[in-house]
């Protein structure tokens, strides 16, 4: 079986079957969350603050985007690959987005490109669209718009905002995307963009109604205890595990227990037998 496609993730919702979508920044997380029954990977720009250290993802830009999603790519056998256009690489203009979207697909081997914002990020949408390059939507909370709406906050509470969050997604929907995803928006909010949409929407911090859901995967791996957002549930504590390893080598280094016989290699006692140090 191949990768999923634009249409398998269609009827996905026509059949409703809800969609699993998961980041990964490489080759190894990738791997895991595949295994781990992924129908999505996203390789976000919210790599700029889980793997780079920034406060937000304005500093990411198309090269390392391109980057990561090829690293990503190349261990995918089943789920569908969305790369993620950085902030100003497709604002300017319709053209320019296709050149960046073109970019994901062709050097870093992405099935799909998402791209935040609603109405005003149509004419990009369709361009792209247009071109054979399926879209991904991102409406609500958009990350990349970070200063403009005064930090990270939901987005929808009111009636007023409610009604630009649907108009937005209609119009992404209009524009040709495929899909949705809905970030930092009221579950009831979510649940009327759903039922509007004839296309799959997928919820961040969106309540229980959308057809699919996405956790950043070191959020939901507890890979930081510090940062817990309302909406992320931790399924494992990696941070915990992953500092008690690392402690318990540096003492084993430390007091010449690490390595022992076990671990270290015996020059040859007959002619021409070969020392391996993998397999």
């Amino acid at each position: 079986m191949g990768r999923l496609t634009v249409l398998d993730l269609r009827k996905m919702k026509a059949d409703n079957q809800a969609i699993v979508m998961l980041t990964a920044y490489d080759a190894t997380m990738a791997r895991l969350v595949e295994l781990g029954g992924a129908d999505m990977v996203l390789v976000g720009d919210s790599l700029g603050m889980v793997v780079q250290g920034h406060q937000d993802t304005l500093p990411v830009t198309l090269d390392e985007m391109v980057y990561h999603t090829r690293c990503v790519g190349r261990v995918l056998q089943r789920a569908h690959l969305v790369g993620d256009l950085p902030f100003l690489s497709y604002q300017v203009s319709p053209e320019q987005a296709l050149i960046s979207a073109g970019r994901l697909v062709k050097e870093g081997g992405a099935q799909s490109v998402k791209l935040e914002g609603g109405e005003r990020s149509a004419p990009a949408i369709q361009r792209i669209v247009e071109a054979g390059i399926p879209v991904v939507g991102h409406v609500g909370l958009t990350p990349q718009s970070v200063h403009a709406m005064g930090g990270f906050r939901v987005q929808g509470r009111s009636e007023e905002e409610a009604e630009r969050v649907l108009r937005d997604a209609k119009a992404v929907e209009a524009a040709g995307a495929f899909c949705v995803v809905l970030e930092g928006i009221p579950s009831e909010v979510a649940r009327r963009v759903t039922a509007e949409l004839a296309v799959p929407t997928v919820g961040i911090g969106a309540g229980p109604h959308c057809d699919g859901q996405v956790l950043v995967c070191n959020d939901l791996l507890g890979m930081n205890l510090g940062f817990k957002p309302k909406f992320v549930k931790r399924y494992a504590e990696v941070e915990t595990t992953a500092v008690a390893a690392f402690r318990q080598f540096a003492d084993e280094v430390r007091g010449g227990v690490f390595p022992d016989e076990e671990h270290s290699f015996a020059m040859a006692r007959a002619p021409g037998r070969v020392a391996r140090l993998y397999g």
